[in-house]
């Protein structure tokens, strides 16, 4: 997988220098070869995968056509796919096989892709790691240099960027809570996009945060983000937060440029100890931009700080809601018991790590008798001062750069103790989906290191156009390509 891009298969197809099955069987080659190491799957679909790019084929000599036909994806397992295990990474849903498709999966279905399986992440996407998951932590395929140290792929969509960034397919779905797109394709070196809130349907993903959880891509370049992005987005009536919005050709943005875009930079993203490497990379991206034509114009979002507090308020409130419903009666693997209540502590105990349970409890007590009016509904006042912010930011400017994450991947033996200092990964990316805006992660740099660094381009409601031209020259001036050593062996 390593001589292509989506773009570039897809070319390649269209003029049968490859076939879609020849395609796909690099790709199993190369699941089999190493997602031993990486973990990046927790339910491959190889033969399946391999009848469907069969039918590509097929398709093909009929002349058919399709946006994504015979490209291999790898799907979070955070999507509902007909007659495939979804498990959201956890106990509780260890056997689950949904008899529906999720929306976004049936649109990319529809678009010819083809799935080579359930890429792991945080269990419910409930973490910043991919450690939390109940098939086992994902391991990042860069390393440092002169190290052979695990790192974390970021998370929760961290099997995903693993899968990408790895080599094993050409494009991979993500959900995007508080970050869970941008900070692992920050940490594994690949292109992720949060698509505005409403953008793509959220029928069939299992919910987190509901308010938050927001469908997107992970790809090796911008390019293939965007034309991943125009096949899974969409109106769909069955969700009730999707939004009837055509969607525009994402791919024929990429070109504009930047000459004549205002640029913004927040002053409340220069975070207190954070790296040097990440303030130059920031400062140059800042230099690459204005040499292609922008106005970079200094603005403020003076509730950023108030972000992250507020997002783990409103988050697990939402979640302690959602998961309610695995109580192994309705839904989930039941752990018999005498009565009702010792059921109820059973199932959940051995159903849901101890992240989730945290997260579980912590949203129950706010939305408590007592507490509602002291933490959730004035983290909700709070939420709506921060959209007040991007918009008042947006009267004046078309996009904002800040950096993706505060450091690079870390180790897996690296980890804090306290959680907190963990929920701190997010704090550059969880602003941007308080107020619902798209944000794009696009791999700029390397560390002192080795490891891939992220810049974050943050856009208007619905403008993922402009976003998408601005990655491109971002990406065009960065000239990443850098791959991690893990490809060295990869097929290409």
């Amino acid at each position: 997988m390593r001589g292509f891009t989506i773009a570039t298969a897809l070319e390649a197809l269209d003029k049968r220098e490859i076939t879609a099955s020849w395609l796909f069987d690099t790709c199993a080659n190369a699941i089999t070869t190493h997602d031993g190491t990486l973990n990046s799957f927790i339910t491959p679909t190889l033969e399946q995968g391999r009848a469907h790019a069969k039918a590509a084929d097929d398709a093909r000599a009929q002349g058919k056509t399709g946006p994504l036909l015979g490209i291999p994806l790898g799907i979070k397992d955070l999507f509902c796919t007909t007659g495939v295990r979804t498990t959201a990474a956890s106990r509780i849903l260890g056997d689950f096989v949904p008899p529906y498709e999720s929306t976004v999966t049936q649109n990319l279905l529809d678009a010819g892709a083809v799935f080579a399986g359930k890429t792991n992440l945080d269990e419910f996407a409930m973490g910043s790691g991919n450690l939390t998951s109940a098939f086992g932590p994902v391991q990042n395929p860069w390393k440092r240099t002169g190290s052979e140290a695990a790192l974390v792929p970021g998370g929760s969509s961290g099997g995903s960027a693993a899968a990408v960034a790895g080599g094993l397919v050409l494009g991979a779905t993500g959900t995007d809570t508080g970050g869970s797109i941008r900070q692992p394709a920050s940490f594994c070196g690949i292109v992720g996009m949060k698509p505005t809130y409403g953008r793509c349907s959220r029928f069939g993903t299992i919910a987190f945060a509901s308010s938050l959880d927001q469908a997107g891509p992970m790809t090796r370049d911008v390019t293939d983000s965007a034309i991943m992005l125009g096949a899974m987005a969409g109106f769909d009536p069955r969700d009730s937060t999707s939004v009837d919005r055509a969607v525009p050709d994402y791919r024929a943005a990429l070109e504009r440029g930047v000459r004549g875009m205002r640029v913004g930079i927040p002053k409340e993203y220069h975070a207190p100890g954070m790296s040097p490497e990440i303030e130059a990379l920031w400062t140059q991206g800042i230099d690459w931009l204005r040499a292609e034509g922008a106005e970079i114009v200094d603005v403020s979002l003076p509730h950023t700080k108030y972000g992250l507090p507020t997002y783990y308020i409103v988050a697990l409130a939402e979640a302690s809601s959602n998961l309610a419903r695995y109580d192994g009666v309705r839904f989930g693997k039941r752990v018999p018991a005498e009565t009702l209540d010792a059921l109820y502590e059973a199932t959940r105990a051995a159903g849901f790590g101890a992240e989730v349970r945290r997260r579980v409890l912590l949203g129950t007590y706010v939305l408590s008798a007592g507490y509602y009016d002291a933490y959730y509904l004035r983290a909700q006042k709070v939420r709506t001062l921060i959209q007040r912010d991007f918009l008042s930011a947006f009267e004046n400017v078309d996009v904002l750069l800040t950096p993706t994450a505060p450091s690079a991947a870390f180790a897996t033996n690296e980890v804090p103790d306290d959680p907190v200092q963990m929920y701190l990964n997010d704090i550059f990316t969880v602003p941007a989906s308080m107020a619902g805006v798209p944000a794009i992660s696009v791999p700029a740099g390397l560390d002192g290191q080795g490891l891939p660094l992220g810049l974050q381009l943050i856009g208007k409601f619905f403008d993922e156009e402009t976003l998408y031209a601005a990655a491109r020259v971002l990406e065009r001036s960065a000239g990443f390509t850098h791959v991690p050593a893990l490809w060295a062996g990869a097929a290409a």
